[in-house]
């Protein structure tokens, strides 16, 4: 199918071909639009269904999964960028939906403002973080979708519609996360706060402490995650708590050392020596696991969540209720144990409390998070499959912008609420005008 340029929009790549972040996803749509306002999206919407074409909007392709890929209408949101209002009195923040995450952390941060939580990257738009369940960890504070306030979107029939727990509540109870399947989201008025410190206390820590002492260490700190770093007893460790300061960041020489060289360069380098030779791989992993040594700091909330990352890379992330996770991980371990896997990237872990939107992988249940990693390049489909067969045994929900197989049925199984999201994608979209292959996989024809 050839591909064609519009006056507002552009093709990707080579022959008109997007691809996403991680590589492994590409995708030759009949003509791309970048539309500079919310009427000019709604018309965009509106000509695809007359021309018989699909529609998906996508941010920055950071998801690994097909959740964007098309062959008809590619909607880029690059022009829809910027904060539309901030109601003080309400404490909230009215992005357009295009907005980098980076950018909104910048602008809050000048206004003297912050997200409560938010994930480990901040290159994603707002629509495509919140519409795929983009998440941090936290005790108390949830997935960046659950701080959403209202949501604006343009449905299958072209109309902006509006919703919020008060206005259109069933929506908002399912679009906060809504997989593109809904509509286009067009704008998002996110709960913010007074800006806070927060103190990063960075600590290498045994495998099995962490495990024997999880439930501690979740219950002491408001925001604690930890990488394993597979065919070794090792974990870094991270704790996050808000401080009341004096601010004291990371030195620019040992953030570049710690962040950039050994963090990105380095790993980058000893990830290409284990695709080219995967024995050395458990000895690069026992190198890696104490390349990095204990620090503690504080600075403002988006300069401790996140960091870069440059090592690309792709990923299968599971939720499973934060009572099962020590069990599973250890499952997981006893698994690669007996395997002949060679696993570069470490296992990231977090959670999340539970949270009242429909298809959040933390619906109903306090979660906890299991990441696994394979460099980019590197056949991942042996590691990931066994580590689903561990994950799914314990009704695990796969994060909806990263690595899985399964679909509408499993689904109907681990998430209570199902019936009522495809009931609402029914009456939004009765006609599948934001339907693709993959949608049709995980919510059914």
């Amino acid at each position: 199918m050839s591909s064609t340029r519009t006056a507002s929009g552009k093709t990707n790549g080579k022959n008109g071909t997007w691809r996403n972040w991680g590589g492994n996803v590409s995708a030759r749509p009949t003509r791309e639009v970048a539309p500079a306002s919310v009427e000019e999206l709604a018309e965009a919407v509106r000509r695809a269904a007359g021309d018989g074409l699909r529609v998906k909007a996508v941010g920055t392709g950071h998801s690994f999964t097909a959740i964007a890929a098309t062959d008809g209408v590619l909607i880029r949101p690059h022009l829809l960028t910027g904060i539309r209002a901030i109601d003080r009195d309400a404490m909230t923040v009215t992005v357009e939906a295009g907005t980098p995450l980076k950018r909104l952390n910048l602008a809050l941060a000048r206004e003297g403002l912050s997200l409560t939580n938010m994930g480990d990257i901040m290159e994603q738009t707002v629509a495509g973080a919140t519409s795929t369940g983009t998440h941090g960890t936290g005790r108390d504070s949830a997935s960046v979708a659950a701080q959403i306030r209202g949501l604006e979107l343009v449905t299958a029939d072209g109309s902006v519609l509006t919703c919020s727990e008060r206005e259109n509540p069933e929506v908002f109870a399912a679009a906060r996360i809504g997989l593109g399947a809904l509509g286009v989201v067009t704008a998002i008025t996110f709960a913010v706060e007074p800006i806070f410190l927060l103190t990063a206390r960075e600590e290498p820590m045994p495998f099995e402490r962490v495990l024997a002492e999880f439930d501690e260490l979740w219950t002491e700190n408001e925001h604690f995650e930890f990488y394993w770093f597979p065919h070794t007893g090792s974990t870094n460790t991270k704790r996050n708590n808000r401080s009341a300061g004096p601010a004291q960041p990371v030195g620019r020489l040992q953030g570049w050392f710690e962040d950039e060289f050994l963090s990105n360069g380095v790993f980058q380098a000893a990830n290409l020596v284990g695709r080219a030779a995967p024995a050395a791989i458990p000895a690069i992993a026992r190198i890696s696991s104490k390349a990095l040594s204990a620090r503690t700091y504080t600075d403002t909330p988006y300069k401790v969540f996140t960091s870069p990352r440059r090592v690309r890379f792709l990923e299968m992330e599971y939720a499973v209720s934060r009572e099962a996770v020590v069990e599973t991980l250890r499952e997981l371990r006893a698994m690669l144990d007996r395997s002949r896997l060679r696993i570069s990237f470490p296992v990231e872990v977090r959670t999340a409390p539970a949270d009242d939107i429909t298809l959040s992988t933390a619906s109903g249940r306090d979660s906890a998070y299991i990441a696994v990693h394979m460099f980019r390049g590197t056949p991942y489909q042996a590691y990931f499959t066994a580590a689903e067969r561990v994950f799914t045994a314990h009704g695990g929900r796969p994060h909806w912008g990263k690595i899985h197989t399964r679909d509408a049925e499993y689904f109907s199984q681990v998430y209570p609420r199902f019936g009522e999201f495809t009931a609402l994608r029914d009456r939004l979209d009765p006609d599948r005008l934001f339907r693709n292959d993959h949608l049709r996989r995980v919510l059914g024809p």
